[in-house]
C-alpha cells in the first residue's frame, strides 16, 4: 500500500462529509431532521436500507464464511426477502396511520407511554452494543493496513476518527444527509467487491469458480442438522431468517426511520421489498469474493497466513494483492460501510432518545425547537458512546457477523413480540406487555450468554431468537391478559388509542 492509497482514503473522508452536508441542506425542524420531510425517493431509501444493514460486517465478515465453508449464507438472504414482504403489508400500514416519528410510537398508541419508553430504551441499549461491534469490524482492517504501512496505532484512535467525521454530517444534516451518503457509500463498497473478483480473475483466470465447485463450496442449501440449533441449515435460515427480518425491519428504529421518510406508504413498501433482493445479490457478491480469495491463497487457513483473526483475510488481500489506488478504494469502501451504519445508528438513536424517552419523561410538552436541539446533542453523545462496546468486544475470537446478529437478536424478539402482541391481543394492558417484554429479552439473553461464554454449545440458533421472543410475548402475555374482563379492557384500549390520535 502506497501514499496514493492514503490520499484516496483521506479524499474519501473529506468528500463524504461534504456530500452529506451539500445534499441535505440545513434542517430546521424535528420532522425534517429525523424524517427528511418525508420527501425522499423510494429508491434512495431502498439503497440506504441496504447500506445500513450491511456495514463493515458484510464487507469483511461474509467473505470469511465462503472462504472457510460454502455459500449456505444465501439461505438467510431468502428468509430476509420473505420477512420483508410480511413487514411491508402487515406492519408498515400501521406506521403510516398517523404521525409517527419512531417505530415505537405504535406501542405508545396501543399500550401507553410506559411501553413506548421501555421499547425505546431497549432499542438504545441494543443498538449501542450491536453497532459497537460494527465499528470494531471497521477498525480491524484499518489497523491491519496501518500496521502494514508501519503506522502503529490502537483501535481507540481509529474509532474516534471514524466517529468524528460521521458525527459531523449526521449532526448538521440529519436523516437526509444519512440517506444520500448511504447511497454513495453502498455503490462504493459493492464496486470494491466486484473489483476484487476482477483482479483475482485477471491474475489466475476463471478457474477459481470451478475449483470451488469441485470442493463442494457452491452448496447453497443444507438440510442436515438439528433445525433448532444448526444455524447453517435451511429451516432456521429461511423461517428463522424471515422472523429475524420482520424484527430488524419492522421493529428496529434504525430501519423504520428510513421507511417513514418515504413519500408514501406504497413507496415505503416498494423500498423495503426491493431492498431484500438487493441484499441477496450483495451477499452473493461478497461470498464470491471469499471463494476467489480461497483459490488465490491456495486453500490456506488464515492462521497459516500469519493472521490473528479469520476476519483479516480480506484486508490482507487488500494490502498484498491489489494495485496502488485500488487498495485505497477498497479500504474506503470498508470505511463507507462502517460510516453508513454508524451514521444511521446515530440518527436513529437520537430520534428514539428524543421521541421515546425525553418527550415521554418530560413533565411539560416538548416543543419542536427543544426536541431538535436535544436530538442534535444526543447525536454527539451516542457517537462518543460507541467507543466503549467496540473496545469491550475486540477480544472476541468468533465470527464477527454472527456475534453482532446474536446481540441484536436478544431484544429483537421482545420488540417484534410487543408489536404482534399488541395487534393480536385486544385484552392486554401495558402491564402485561411490559412484564412479558422483560421476560422475552431475559430468555434470549440467557441462551446467548450460556452458548457464547459458558458452555460453548449452541442450544438455539441465533436466527430463532426473534421467533423465541415472539412466542414468549404472545403465550405468556396471553395468559396474563386473561386477568382482565374482555369487554372492559376493549373499552380501555379504545380510549387509549383514541386519546393518542
Amino acid at each position: 500500500m502506497q501514499i496514493i492509497d492514503l490520499l484516496v482514503i483521506i479524499a474519501y473522508l473529506v468528500a463524504t462529509a461534504w456530500l452529506g452536508l451539500k445534499l441535505s441542506g440545513k434542517q430546521k425542524d424535528l420532522q425534517g431532521y429525523f424524517l427528511g420531510g418525508r420527501n425522499i425517493p423510494w429508491w434512495a431509501v431502498c439503497l440506504s436500507v441496504v447500506a445500513t444493514e450491511t456495514s463493515a460486517l458484510t464487507v469483511i465478515g461474509i467473505p470469511v464464511m465462503s472462504y472457510l465453508g460454502d455459500i449456505n449464507y444465501l439461505q438467510l438472504g431468502l428468509g430476509y426477502i420473505l420477512g420483508r414482504v410480511v413487514v411491508a403489508f402487515f406492519m408498515l400500514p400501521r406506521y403510516y396511520d398517523g404521525e409517527m416519528l419512531t417505530a415505537y410510537a405504535y406501542l405508545g398508541k396501543r399500550f401507553g407511554t410506559s411501553t413506548q419508553t421501555t421499547a425505546g430504551v431497549t432499542f438504545l441499549f441494543t443498538r449501542l452494543l450491536a453497532d459497537g461491534i460494527r465499528v470494531l469490524a471497521a477498525a480491524i482492517p484499518v489497523k491491519v493496513i496501518l500496521d502494514g504501512l508501519g503506522i502503529h496505532t490502537n483501535y481507540f484512535v481509529i474509532i474516534v476518527v471514524l466517529s468524528l467525521v460521521t458525527i459531523a454530517y449526521t449532526f448538521i444534516g440529519g436523516i437526509k444527509a444519512v440517506v444520500w451518503v448511504d447511497v454513495a457509500q453502498m455503490c462504493l463498497y459493492v464496486v470494491g467487491g466486484i473489483l476484487t473478483i476482477i483482479v483475482i480473475t485477471a491474475a489466475m483466470g476463471s478457474g477459481w469458480l470451478g475449483e470451488a465447485a469441485a470442493a463442494g463450496k457452491l452448496n447453497m442449501f443444507i438440510f442436515e442438522g438439528n433445525p433448532i440449533s444448526a444455524d447453517a441449515s435451511f429451516i432456521p435460515s429461511l423461517l428463522g431468517g424471515a422472523v429475524f427480518a420482520m424484527a430488524s425491519h419492522g421493529s428496529d428504529q434504525l430501519i423504520v426511520q428510513r421507511l417513514l421518510s418515504c413519500r408514501s406508504k406504497i413507496e415505503a413498501q416498494k423500498a423495503l421489498i426491493v431492498s431484500g433482493v438487493v441484499v441477496f445479490v450483495q451477499f452473493a457478491i461478497f461470498l464470491a469474493v471469499g471463494l476467489a480469495l480461497w483459490a488465490y491463497y491456495d486453500h490456506a487457513l488464515p492462521a497459516d497466513l500469519g493472521l490473528s483473526r479469520d476476519d483479516e483475510i480480506f484486508p490482507l488481500f487488500i494490502i498484498e494483492g491489489l494495485p496502488p489506488g485500488v487498495s485505497g478504494l477498497l479500504l474506503a469502501g470498508i470505511l463507507a460501510a462502517a460510516m453508513s451504519t454508524l451514521s444511521s445508528s446515530l440518527s436513529a438513536l437520537s430520534s428514539s432518545t428524543v421521541n421515546d424517552v425525553y418527550a415521554r419523561l418530560k413533565k411539560t410538552p416538548m416543543t419542536d425547537a427543544e426536541g431538535f436541539k436535544v436530538g442534535r446533542w444526543a447525536t454527539i453523545g451516542w457517537g462518543i458512546a460507541f467507543i466503549l462496546p467496540a473496545t469491550i468486544f475486540q477480544s472476541d475470537e468468533g465470527n464477527i457477523v454472527i456475534l453482532a446478529l446474536g446481540v441484536a437478536g436478544i431484544t429483537y424478539g421482545g420488540l417484534l413480540g410487543a408489536f404482534v402482541f399488541g395487534i393480536v391481543n385486544k385484552r392486554a394492558t401495558a402491564v402485561d406487555a411490559n412484564i412479558t417484554f422483560a421476560l422475552a429479552v431475559a430468555v434470549n439473553a440467557f441462551f446467548f450468554v450460556m452458548e457464547k461464554y459458558v458452555t460453548g454449545e449452541v442450544w438455539v440458533a441465533w436466527q430463532w431468537y426473534p421467533a423465541l421472543g415472539v412466542i414468549v410475548m404472545v403465550s405468556l402475555g396471553g395468559l396474563l391478559s386473561l386477568r382482565h374482563p374482555k369487554a372492559q379492557n376493549r373499552n380501555t384500549v379504545a380510549e387509549v388509542e383514541g386519546s393518542n390520535r
